[in-house]
């Protein structure tokens, strides 16, 4: 399965808010054995929110959607998703409950808009306030306040695609090598995803205080990754550049 990622609002794209959610989705997907595949970042334009889920709800990807479920007029995500969807929004029962339970009396005539959402979706729970999101067939729309958005996406995570986890974990292992341009390791990077189709080969130049170096390296089972390495190790010692090892991550 695809796992996707959209962040939604204008105040990441403004820089009024720097986005935290790309990397925490990353942590929470690879502590149960999952990557992100891909993440698009969109202001709250409503037009290119129905674009993008009209596109997204058409695969078969599972994709998290953080921002824009609130009630206020820059909130677009719960119409949005409607409209792509084309159902009409309708207030779900468990979040009418769940609000009110909340808020009381509070909750009329604002607060229980919140609770709208696209007919036939599912409650997400929200333990920080009870206001929940909600799940549209593989698509779950989290608020943007991480300390409410982070655990609603662990707990779909965990309740409804567990068989999903993968307990022999990928590994993703590199070394350093100095003193090579990317352009005189093609070759060997070439016959590496020839042979190993099924790992992911990376490489990534930096420039820092120490000089330029490459951080080449390939990601994927960990059976896979050890061989594939030994044999970059061997290539880059042959081609006559000195190397040094990376520590391996999960």
């Amino acid at each position: 399965m695809v796992f996707g990622v959209l962040i939604i609002g204008d105040e990441i794209l403004s820089g009024k808010r720097q986005d935290k959610h790309l990397t925490k989705a990353i942590e929470l997907l690879r502590a149960r054995g999952v990557a992100l595949s891909w993440a698009h970042y969109l202001g709250d334009d409503r037009r290119l929110i129905v674009e993008t889920l009209f596109r997204t709800f058409a695969t078969r990807d599972i994709v998290f959607s953080f921002g824009g479920i609130g009630a206020t007029p820059d909130d677009h995500t719960r119409q949005a998703a409607a409209e792509a969807a084309g159902v009409p929004l309708a207030l779900h029962p468990e979040a009418k409950a769940e609000i009110e339970a909340r808020f009381g009396a509070e909750a009329y005539p604002k607060r229980i808009l919140m609770g709208e959402f696209p007919q036939g979706a599912r409650i997400i729970p929200n333990p920080y306030n009870r206001v929940p999101g909600f799940s549209y067939g593989d698509h779950h729309f989290l608020p943007g306040f991480p300390e409410m958005a982070w655990p609603m996406m662990e707990w779909v995570l965990d309740q409804r695609y567990r068989h999903l986890h993968v307990e022999a974990r990928e590994l993703d292992e590199a070394i350093i090598v100095r003193e090579a341009g990317e352009s005189q390791l093609i070759d060997l990077m070439q016959d590496i995803v020839h042979r190993y189709p099924a790992l992911k080969l990376f490489s990534l130049p930096h420039i820092g205080a120490e000089g330029r170096h490459i951080e080449l390296g390939v990601r994927g089972d960990a059976a896979a990754v050890a061989v594939a390495m030994a044999e970059i190790r061997a290539g880059v010692t042959r081609l006559g550049f000195p190397w040094k090892d990376r520590a391996a991550l999960p």
